[in-house]
């Protein structure tokens, strides 16, 4: 069936791209998303990016013809820029205020009432507002239009993302022989599920009994093997439950140069992560520099209005990495965390937004609340990585404050999946709250 889908301003700015992922069918954009658009090209951030990327695109699309005419996109669907389809009273009935969105529905309900029109002389075409603002697309559903949410950039939903351990229920025979051989290969096991890299098995006696075993996959993915670290003390820090222990075995090897850590709010990620790097590079030496990053988010957005130099402006910004340092360092006053940083030398607490050009060899990189990071950003912060670095990305999914990134579109949620299979990663989920039973129910309840 013919389709004609009419796109919302925050879907090209989301994915620029967009315009080619609806196959063989129409494309439409109103002539007040290009307005929108241009307004946004000259800003800093991912949003000014992706709005330059559109025009360029768009550009590119009028060698083909007139957009205002309809070109080909070359995967057997048309693009055409609508001026003026036909008027906005109809929506203005409804709504009242001539805004941008309801001149993009009045666009979107025009095509609709044409189409259906011209039923009677042949199929008519099934008209889709795409639109990322849930506002809209109930406003669209008000005025009787299809409308959908744009999924083509998600990876998995919060229920089906990659968690990184499995649970497998064995007879206690398979656990004894663990025990004896220290190593025990997967495909006798007859999974009916594949074991990534890195990945971590817990073994229960299917029989009943309390017997048990922690193991990993190799990096090969053809073997469990036992873990590499025993329980012990990071820098003061010991994993009180399984999942934080996996978190230090893939943070404390230095063979796995990408680890992703999600988890809600208290349940360990920036701590385990600041604490393995403290040991990794002040205690072994194992790179040169521990770094540690957030974005401003939204990313790139001016810092601007608050006092003082560059570091001063970034302190709110930073201030939950320095919480975590001041425990870790056991500081009794305020101001003491800075005079320590400034006598090691090789603690760096940065915002995002001085990275990017960077080239980053030989440290131990911690990017926190990577959930605020588009699938762009992700791979910009990731290519950047230098010769002998290990870098660290964590967050929770559930909590993004990004204008057009969800539980399933974001740049970390999109990095796990795409990784989860590579023998240089891993991957763990936090979920049990160790902050105080206040916060493990806040998570949990709020």
């Amino acid at each position: 069936m013919r389709k004609i889908f009419v796109l919302d301003t925050n879907v090209l700015l989301h994915d620029p791209n967009a315009i080619f992922t609806f196959d063989e069918h129409e494309v439409i954009i109103p002539a007040v998303v290009l307005e929108e658009i241009d307004s946004k090209k000259r800003n800093a951030d991912e949003i000014g990016r992706n709005a330059r990327t559109v025009s360029r695109l768009l550009d590119g699309l009028r060698e083909q013809g007139h957009l205002h005419s309809g070109v080909p996109l070359g995967n057997g669907g048309r693009l055409k820029v609508e001026l003026n389809h036909r008027s906005f009273l109809k929506v203005q009935e409804m709504f009242g205020e001539v805004s941008n969105d309801n001149r993009i529905l009045a666009v979107a309900l025009n095509y609709h009432i044409e189409e259906q029109s011209e039923a009677k002389e042949g199929e008519a075409a099934s008209v889709v507002l795409v639109s990322k603002d849930v506002l809209v697309r109930i406003k669209a559903d008000v005025l009787g239009l299809v409308t959908q949410d744009y999924l083509t950039d998600r990876t998995a939903g919060p229920g089906d993302l990659y968690s990184g351990y499995s649970t497998l229920k064995v007879h206690p025979s398979i656990i004894d022989e663990f025990y004896s051989f220290r190593s025990l290969p997967i495909k006798p096991l007859q999974l009916p599920y594949p074991l990534y890299p890195h990945e971590f098995v817990i073994l229960k006696d299917e029989m009943g009994s309390t017997k048990s075993a922690l193991l990993k996959v190799n990096t090969n993915a053809t073997k469990l093997e036992p873990l590499f670290l025993s329980n012990e003390s990071v820098w003061g820090m010991s994993a009180r439950n399984a999942q934080q222990r996996m978190a230090l075995e893939l943070l404390l090897n230095d063979e796995i140069p990408l680890v992703t850590i999600t988890g809600k709010a208290g349940t360990g990620k920036t701590l385990l992560a600041l604490a393995a790097g403290l040991l990794k590079v002040e205690d072994e030496h194992k790179y040169k520099k521990l770094l540690i990053a957030r974005p401003v988010v939204p990313m790139g957005k001016d810092i601007g209005y608050l006092p003082g130099e560059k570091d001063e402006k970034l302190r709110p910004w930073m201030q939950p990495i320095y919480d975590n340092l001041e425990f870790l360092f056991d500081t009794k006053k305020s101001g003491d965390i800075e005079k320590i940083l400034m006598g090691l030398g090789s603690i760096q607490v940065e915002a995002l937004t001085y990275i990017r050009g960077r080239s980053i060899p030989g440290q131990f990189i911690i990017i926190d609340e990577a959930q605020n990071l588009s699938r762009h950003e992700v791979k910009t912060i990731v290519s950047r990585v230098g010769e002998g670095s290990k870098i660290i990305l964590m967050g929770d999914p559930e909590q993004i404050d990004h204008p057009y990134l969800d539980a399933s579109s974001n740049g970390l949620t999109y990095l796990v999946e795409k990784f989860k299979q590579e023998g240089i990663s891993g991957h763990i989920t936090l979920e049990k709250g160790e902050r105080s039973k206040l916060a493990q129910l806040a998570a949990d309840l709020l």
